[in-house]
C-alpha cells in the first residue's frame, strides 16, 4: 500500500481516572478513522497521564508522606500488559479497522513504564516498547526499558515503529531504529517547546522516513479537584500545549504544530518517498562507513532476578532438581 492516511491525536486524558481516558481514546479514535485514518498515533503517556508539575514530595536525601500517596495514585492508574486495559485498546484498533500506537503508563510489579503499543487493526498487539532513557524526575517514577524493546513491526502500511519523547536526542537509538528499516517512524511526546519541530525534521531527513509525532494538550483543569502542580489552580492554566506534527522524508512538514488546543490533524502519507529520499542518503547503508563506525546493540531482555528452574520448590520443602515435579520424576 503506497498511500495511506496518517493521524495525530492531540489531546488530554483524564488525569489519574484511566477508564475515562481509554473510553476518550475510543471516541478520538473512531473520529480520526472516519477522516480516513490507516494509522493513528496519541501522544507519550496519554493511558495512564504526565502529571506534569508534580514533583512527588522528592528533595535529595527525603520523600515526603505526600509524595507517597501521590505515587501510589499514578501507580494504581497504570496499566498493565497484558491486561483488561491492553484488550480494550486492542477492540479500539479492530473495531475503528486502524494501526493503532498508544503511549501508555505500564505496571509491571513494583515499577512504573513509560511505554507505547501498537496494534494491528485486527487488534492484535504487535509490539510494546519501553522508554528507554528517562528525563530528569521521571526517573523518580519510572523505571528504564531495555535493548529488548527497540523494534520494528512490519504491517501492511509499512514498518512502524516507536522511539518516545527525549529518546529522539538519543543518536545511537535513531540508528538502531533506521538499520530495522523503519518507515513510519512514530514519535508520541509531551515535548511543546518550538525546538521539537527541528528536530522532527532532522531526524525524518537523517533517516528517510516519515515522522509521526503527536504531543500532548493538558490543562489544569484536565485534572481532579486536588490536583496540585507548581503551575497553580487555575482550571484553564495550560501545562502542555500540543505542538502535534507530521513531516516526510524530505524534511517537509505535512503538519505544522498547532498550539490552540485539543485537535486531530491527518496526512496523506506516499511511501514512494522513502525510495526517493535515500537515493543520496541511506545512514545505515551506502551513506554508512562501517569500516569506521560501527553500533553494537544489546537486544535482550534484562532481568533483576533469573531463575534455573521452571519450578520454586515450596517454602521449607526440599530443593527439586530442574524438570522434576513434586510429586517426583
Amino acid at each position: 500500500m503506497s498511500l495511506i492516511k496518517a493521524a495525530v491525536v492531540q489531546a488530554a486524558p483524564g488525569l489519574f481516572d484511566t477508564k475515562r481516558t481509554v473510553e476518550k481514546l475510543a471516541e478520538l479514535t473512531r473520529d480520526a478513522a472516519a477522516r480516513g485514518a490507516n494509522l493513528v498515533v496519541f501522544p507519550e503517556a496519554f493511558v495512564g497521564g504526565y502529571p506534569k508539575g508534580l514533583d512527588f514530595g522528592a528533595r535529595l536525601g527525603s520523600r515526603s508522606a505526600e509524595g507517597r500517596e501521590e505515587f501510589r495514585r499514578y501507580y494504581e492508574g497504570a496499566m498493565t500488559v497484558p491486561g483488561a486495559e491492553a484488550v480494550r485498546i486492542g477492540d479500539i484498533a479492530r473495531d475503528n479497522g486502524v494501526h493503532l500506537v498508544v503511549g501508555i503508563i505500564e505496571r509491571d510489579g513494583g515499577t512504573l513504564y513509560c511505554s507505547t503499543l501498537t496494534y494491528a487493526p485486527s487488534g492484535k498487539l504487535l509490539h510494546k516498547h519501553r522508554k528507554l532513557m528517562p528525563t530528569a524526575l521521571e526517573r523518580l517514577v519510572w523505571g528504564f526499558g531495555d535493548g529488548s524493546t527497540i523494534g520494528v513491526v512490519d504491517s501492511d502500511i509499512g514498518r512502524i515503529g516507536s522511539v518516545i519523547c527525549w529518546e529522539n536526542y538519543m543518536p545511537l537509538l535513531r540508528a538502531a531504529m533506521y538499520a530495522q528499516g523503519v518507515e513510519l517512524y512514530c514519535a508520541p511526546t509531551v515535548d511543546d517547546r518550538d525546538t521539537w519541530l527541528p528536530t522532527m525534521r532532522t531526524i525524518a531527513l537523517e533517516g528517510r522516513c516519515f515522522v509521526i509525532s503527536a504531543c500532548q494538550y493538558l490543562t489544569r483543569g484536565d485534572g481532579p479537584a486536588d490536583y496540585a502542580p507548581i503551575q497553580g489552580d487555575d482550571p484553564a492554566t495550560v501545562l502542555i500545549r500540543g505542538g502535534s506534527c507530521i513531516v516526510d522524508p524530505l524534511g517537509n512538514v505535512l503538519v505544522e504544530p498547532d498550539f490552540t488546543g485539543e485537535t486531530i490533524k491527518v496526512a496523506e502519507i506516499d511511501r514512494r518517498m522513502i525510495a526517493r529520499g535515500k537515493y543520496d542518503l541511506d545512514v545505515v547503508g551506502h551513506y554508512a562507513r562501517p569500516d569506521v563506525f560501527q553500533l553494537f546493540v544489546d537486544t535482550r531482555s534484562k532481568s533483576a532476578v533469573t531463575f534455573d528452574s521452571p519450578r520454586l520448590p515450596p517454602p521449607g520443602s526440599d530443593t527439586i532438581d530442574a524438570g522434576q515435579t513434586q510429586e517426583g520424576s
